[in-house]
């Protein structure tokens, strides 16, 4: 069977036609896209996007489609997959020096493309849709709903680990009166919030989280916990531990997937998170053991799509101007990040939840009328 026919018989499986005229089928502008892809896999099968080489009209349907398919799995092991899980085992590929690398690909882009993808507060994670009719709304109902759960009391002093450009932390000292730190390996998210939060009681630090010093109310996270990887995920839980005084709760918001697996997205680990993994809900489970009772856990995992899409949407109100800038194959990559992401959560292969976690247990226990 030749790379053609091999390709077609693949996609098929998904319901997804090769020149079909369904808004989720593929059309194909270049015949090596065949041959790339059953040689290179989903690295190929992106960067031929990013080329120009195929477009879907649906291109988030066929990501549900082709992810709810496993489809994936069926392409051989290239060169590139196999040293990616293989250095995933060996290797850790998120210590202190690597941490940064996801900042130099990813969030220390000029600030411009995040502001014509996100909302007006830059808030880089899954919003929280439930009574919500826009994305501003979404995410300032998904920023409150993390201060309500943790208690969030005027003057108390709270530790934002991967804080963005400071949405969290410029939100609770608003709404809630809070004093708020934050760490980030991102220089060019420091220095916006840095402007953005001035006079306010917001800091911002580039730092690595396990350099942190000091002790606070309480502890979040929200869209970091992915880059921290499995080799570190004890260490990470030790250190958010040790700063977190006896009353605190700590809120760990993040993607998570049903099951383990070797196997690391080549694209995405090329173009948008060097070094990202996802955790399962057991291994935060270990994880935490001894150090965190585990309150609550909600799963919303249907709410990243509806957000995804809305930050897609915005993007491409925004592509003259951000492809005027930094071209054609920049605005197609970042589509096809923000389409692929929002398929896969469609498919429900992964989700993306939080955590609420206190060091022995609330007394009386938990409770949030959500």
């Amino acid at each position: 069977m030749n790379a053609k026919d091999q390709l077609t018989a693949m996609l098929a499986e998904a319901d997804v036609e090769v020149n079909g005229q369904r808004p989720w089928d593929i059309q194909v502008h270049n015949d090596d896209l065949f041959t790339r892809v059953v040689a290179e896999g989903s690295l190929g099968l992106g960067e031929a996007y990013m080329d120009g080489w195929w477009d879907s009209g649906q291109l988030d349907e066929f990501f549900n489609l082709v992810v709810g398919a496993d489809l994936g799995s069926q392409l051989k092991m290239t060169p590139a997959l196999a040293w990616l899980a293989l250095s995933s085992r060996l290797q850790n590929r998120q210590n202190k020096r690597r941490a940064f690398q996801v900042a130099d690909v990813h969030y220390n882009l000029d600030i411009d493309v995040f502001e014509a993808t996100f909302d007006k507060r830059l808030t880089g994670s899954c919003a929280y849709w439930e009574n919500a009719a826009n994305l501003d709304q979404a995410q300032e109902a998904k920023l409150d709903l993390v201060c309500r759960k943790i208690g969030l009391r005027r003057g108390q002093r709270v530790l934002d680990i991967g804080c963005g450009w400071g949405a969290f932390m410029g939100y609770a000292a608003e709404t809630y009166g809070a004093d708020c730190v934050g760490v980030t390996v991102s220089s060019e998210q420091v220095d916006y919030a840095r402007r953005r939060y001035q006079g306010m009681a917001v800091e911002p630090r580039l730092m690595d989280y396990r350099a942190y010093a000091g002790e606070v109310d309480h502890v979040v996270s929200m869209g970091m916990f992915e880059h921290v990887g499995h080799k570190n995920y004890r260490t990470y839980f030790e250190k958010a531990r040790s700063v977190l005084k006896e009353g605190g709760l700590f809120l760990l918001h993040t993607i998570f997937q049903p099951k383990r697996s070797p196997r690391i997205e080549p694209w995405i680990n090329k173009y948008i998170f060097p070094n990202g993994v996802l955790p399962t809900v057991g291994q935060v489970g270990k994880a935490v053991e001894g150090l965190f009772v585990i309150e609550d856990l909600e799963n919303f995992g249907v709410y990243y799509d509806r957000t995804l899409m809305a930050w897609r949407a915005n993007f491409t109100s925004h592509w003259p101007a951000m492809a005027a800038r930094y071209g054609e194959r920049f605005c197609r990559m970042w589509d096809y990040y923000l389409a692929s992401c929002a398929g896969g959560f469609r498919s429900r292969k992964i989700s993306v939840g939080q955590f609420v976690l206190s060091p022995n247990g609330v007394p009386g226990g938990w409770r949030l009328e959500r």
